[in-house]
């Protein structure tokens, strides 16, 4: 069964917010864990039209947002169930997001940022074809923590 996408409505936005809860290390990426992650992700304003829940077979199985960042260049963020990850659903998730976003938007190059110690999701991004581009800090949650940029080139 194919991946569906469907533009975010506000309930699914706060489900995500409010109930979808990581493991160790991984609580760094609860949409709760950052006011302005929070408050960006709760605003139908600011997710825009860009943002999309993502279901398989009718479950919520996760989002994807698509910026175009310049001509050609769209970055992803994504984030899926926490009671699918690590375990093999990575690579399909992410394959299908990049393939409705060329669709969509027909960009050249995607591009995303992951956090460094994140070394699970940089595999299945680097499985998918994503380079390394370098480092970056970034405040956030409270702190600021080392990303990396990666770049994919769209063929």
């Amino acid at each position: 069964m194919d991946y569906t996408f469907k533009h975010m409505t506000q309930k699914q936005a706060e489900d995500i917010a409010y109930n979808w809860h990581y493991d160790g290390e991984y609580s760094f990426y609860d949409i709760t864990a950052d006011e302005e992650d929070l408050e960006e992700f709760l605003d139908p304003d600011q997710r825009g039209d860009s943002t999309f829940a993502v279901f398989k077979n009718n479950e919520l199985e996760g989002f994807f947002s698509f910026k175009e960042t310049e001509q050609g260049v769209v970055d992803i963020g994504l984030g899926m169930h926490p009671d699918l990850t690590g375990k093999g659903n990575g690579l399909s998730f992410l394959k299908a997001g990049i393939d409705f976003a060329k669709k969509k938007y027909a960009p050249h190059t995607f591009t995303l940022a992951v956090a460094t110690f994140n070394q699970r999701a940089i595999k299945v991004y680097e499985k998918a074809g994503f380079q390394p581009e370098g480092n970056f800090m970034q405040a956030t949650n409270g702190s600021e923590y080392e990303f990396l940029k990666m770049r994919f080139v769209a063929g």
